[in-house]
């Protein structure tokens, strides 16, 4: 087990928080995150992209001039991919380019990640960060007094409050449990997880 500060909005420490080895403690797993971030990247893509070969395009059907005697080159169709509005040679088609992983690779990584933020000291758990209303200024109140610009906010369950205030200010990102993941943890400088979520992350990654 792992011992871990929890601090207030001010960062002064008010407790201490056990935390299991394999979250904290996971070796370093270059390969595993290399793999999960590319299957992310990979899912997002729309693979829309679509071309027409010369079965598609317009035009065709006899040939544009007889074969020998007038000096040009032999020409079958004018759909040829050398001729201007002719088909396209080997053009993309939609396609599906989202790839399988484990499950126990992907929680490996996440593991991995975390745990690196940890090593960095850039992992920090708060009790909580509630806000009376709804106001990205008292937000970047509360996140002057931490220190941090740049951060990944990892919450509980679902908080409308925090949520809107956080979403126009750059380099933040708040995110749900359910929702972490290895690709987001990177981008972001600091990791911050409330108490209630490091719990939660601890029961959901365990071997």
């Amino acid at each position: 087990m792992v011992k871990i500060d929890i601090i207030d909005i001010n960062r002064q420490k008010i407790s201490e928080m056990e935390v299991g080895d394999h979250l904290l403690h996971e070796p370093e797993k270059p390969h595993l995150i290399y793999d999960v971030v590319r299957r992310q990247l990979a899912c997002r893509r729309s693979g829309t992209a679509s071309t027409k070969e010369r079965s598609f395009v317009s035009g065709g059907g006899r040939k544009p001039w007889k074969q020998k005697g007038t000096g040009r080159t032999r020409v079958g169709s004018n759909r040829s991919p050398l001729w201007r509005g002719g088909g396209t040679i080997f053009g993309p088609h939609p396609r599906d380019y989202s790839f399988h992983l484990p499950q126990k690779v992907r929680r490996a990584a996440l593991r991995s990640a975390v745990s690196d933020k940890f090593r960095e000291k850039k992992l920090i758990v708060l009790e909580r960060l509630e806000l009376e209303e709804t106001k990205t200024k008292r937000f970047l109140v509360a996140l002057k007094t931490l220190g941090i610009d740049n951060a990944l906010i990892v919450t509980d369950g679902r908080d409308e409050k925090l949520e809107k205030s956080a979403r126009n200010v750059p380099r933040i990102q708040v995110i749900e449990c359910e929702g972490l993941n290895v690709y987001d943890i990177l981008r972001h400088e600091h990791l911050i997880f409330l108490r209630s979520s490091l719990e939660r992350m601890e029961r959901k990654l365990r071997p």
